[in-house]
């Protein structure tokens, strides 16, 4: 309250009586409140920003003060699913630059309804939603041609589905404020909890009630990176999937496999042996055998994979082709409750499909293994491979088009008659053993690693001298296990070689001659010295490889001497690139000449 001190002349004291009263007024406006609620005339506007437009009430209207709390929203149920994001992709268009005008060529502009008839082009074909989500809508737009002649806007709306590990699962919802508390991960609900939240990995949500991926595939033929379809028991279409690694290294079996997109995955699964071996679908071969594929999105004709081969992998490593005459039975059994065979290991899918878009075939190849308790948990392998029906039968993968690649694997083969023989299996091309913590030479199984361009590699394992007794036996599977299964006598010279021209191949020397069996001569080492040039222009140089020399050392003196008292011996095997390439040299090129000749009568008359 203002404070004045009377005074005897008047404008002053009607001065001080409007002060007063302008100050009561004003104590009183502050001490009122109006919420945004209060009000039924109240104009709020919302948008997809969420911002809110109020309108103050008039200084007639009185309520009572209260502080303006928003009432909690209802939590969302604890199923671990979200509501779908509200994004409205049709009525997004970047190329509106001018409003109210239409923007030429602006397929998605509102106001080109009568100017779209002589666009020549959609400067803006998709308007998509964020694609780091696990789905969002693309809005298309085309133009087609009329009778007459003039363009024709074509629209339509697709779902587009995220086969990302990490995309975000969000909502555009004021609820979405108020998620309950998520449970923590502990040792009694992990697995309750990894079922619940692994369908947003790779973006299907199974029994969600919504139009699966399939449904919104609406052509005839495959595209690039449509998905698989596949005709179920139920006479329904599914998705054909190709088990790999989450976001950790174990399987997951909902990641669906794409046309035209070669996948190679290695996951691994923890599991009770005796009480998975023959009751865990992915153990079986049949889980992989027994699948029709659709030959197109909108074709009845199914197509089912042709076992090409069967492959047993025995305890020890050593691998084995089976003859199949369909009577077998290749089911995984327990043998004891340590041991588990017919166990799939690897499978291998090859599609082989027409210009059309269409699979015409599909050939699947599987290696099948004995699987100990104390080994798990087990490590799978899956790959699937495209190729053309006018192409060649299988993929075969080069190394440098033309000259090798640092860190990609020699081409190696072996010569017949016809010219050169390779294998696509990288277990049959020039390999290394792959060193471990205490690999026996003699006792596998041995892991091998392709001889990589450009990296030089020593690794080997251990030999116990009590299993020398035969020297000779000895010395022949010392010899096979450095040199590896399949040994190749050829490396191409180039990442490219045909194999048709033998004369891009280089062979392997090598200096080894066998011993007597009197002298005991075994190999303790296997060394290979790959030298290799820069062919070609300065600006351009190309990898070339121009010997390739294998170095076996054997022991001159007994092998009790060369362990110096140990009862293990050492075996070694290495890879060494030897550049030989010779200085360039500049050089020029010779001034061009014209040789010009003139006719002897070219100046007549006048010479």
């Amino acid at each position: 309250m203002a404070m004045c001190a009377v005074s005897p002349r008047s404008f002053l004291n009607i001065f001080c009586l409007f002060l007063q009263l302008f100050t009561v007024v004003n104590t009183e406006e502050n001490i009122r409140n109006y919420p945004s609620t209060a009000f039924g005339d109240t104009n709020v506007t919302n948008n997809t920003t969420d911002t809110y437009t109020i309108t103050k009430p008039t200084e007639f209207e009185w309520t009572t003060s209260h502080t303006n709390i928003e009432e909690p929203a209802e939590p969302l149920p604890a199923s671990g699913r979200l509501f779908p994001p509200v994004l409205n992709v049709d009525s997004m268009c970047p190329c509106d630059e001018h409003r109210d005008v239409c923007d030429i060529n602006c397929c998605c502009d509102k106001d080109c309804n009568e100017e779209v008839a002589l666009f020549t082009d959609c400067s803006v074909r998709t308007v998509s939603g964020n694609k780091q989500l696990c789905s969002y809508d693309v809005a298309s737009y085309t133009l087609g041609r009329t009778t007459d002649g003039y363009s024709e806007l074509q629209s339509s709306v697709r779902k587009e589905i995220s086969y990302d590990i990490f995309c975000i699962q969000s909502q555009y919802r004021v609820e979405g404020l108020s998620h309950l508390t998520p449970a923590l991960p502990t040792d009694t609900n992990f697995d309750s909890l990894f079922k619940q939240f692994t369908s947003f990995i790779f973006g299907l949500e199974e029994n969600s009630g919504k139009t699966s991926a399939v449904d919104l595939q609406t052509s005839p033929e495959y595209k690039y990176g449509d998905l698989l379809v596949t005709a179920q028991e139920s006479g329904q279409r599914g998705v054909f999937r190709l088990p790999a690694p989450g976001v950790t290294a174990d399987c997951v079996d909902t990641n669906p496999a794409a046309f035209l997109k070669d996948q190679s995955n290695t996951c691994s699964r923890r599991v009770v042996l005796n009480q998975a071996c023959s009751t865990l679908p992915a153990f079986s071969m049949d889980t992989y055998t027994n699948i029709r594929l659709f030959a197109g999105k909108n074709n009845d004709a199914a197509v089912a994979p042709e076992v090409l081969s069967v492959i047993l992998q025995s305890i020890d490593g050593t691998l084995t082709e089976l003859t199949i005459s369909g009577g077998e039975n290749l089911s995984p059994t327990l043998l004891n409750p340590d041991l588990c065979t017919n166990v799939v290991l690897k499978v291998t899918y090859v599609m082989k499909y027409n210009p059309a878009g269409e699979i015409v075939k599909v050939a699947v190849s599987l290696v099948l293994g004995f699987v100990r308790e104390a080994e798990l948990p087990l490590k799978q392998d899956f790959q699937i491979a495209f190729v053309q029906q006018d192409g060649e039968d299988m993929a075969v993968r080069y190394s440098g088009n033309p000259g090798y690649v640092v860190g990609l694997p020699l081409v190696s083969g072996t010569k017949t008659a016809d010219g050169i023989i390779r294998s696509i299996n990288l277990r049959d091309s020039l390999s290394l053993l792959n060193s471990a913590g205490d690999q026996d030479c003699l006792q596998g199984p041995h892991q091998r690693s392709p001889v990589l361009f450009g990296l030089d590699l020593v690794s080997g394992c251990k030999l116990r001298l009590e299993d020398t007794s035969n020297c000779s036996l000895v010395s022949q599977m010392l010899l096979d296990i450095l040199r590896g299964p399949n040994y190749p006598q050829y490396v191409a010279s180039f990442g490219n070689s045909p194999l048709e021209n033998a004369l891009d191949w280089v062979q392997i020397k090598t200096n080894f001659i066998p011993g007597t069996a009197q002298s005991c001569s075994i190999p303790l080492s296997l060394h290979l010295e790959i030298e290799w040039t820069k062919y070609g222009s300065l600006v351009n140089a190309q990898p070339q490889i121009g010997s390739i020399k294998e170095v076996i050392q054997t022991n001159t003196t007994s092998l009790s001497l060369l362990s110096g008292g140990s009862n293990i011996l050492s075996i070694r095997s290495s890879v060494a690139f030897i550049p030989v390439s010779a200085n360039a040299l500049p050089g020029f090129r010779a001034i061009p000449t014209i040789n010009a000749k003139l006719p002897i009568d070219f100046f007549f008359p006048f010479v």
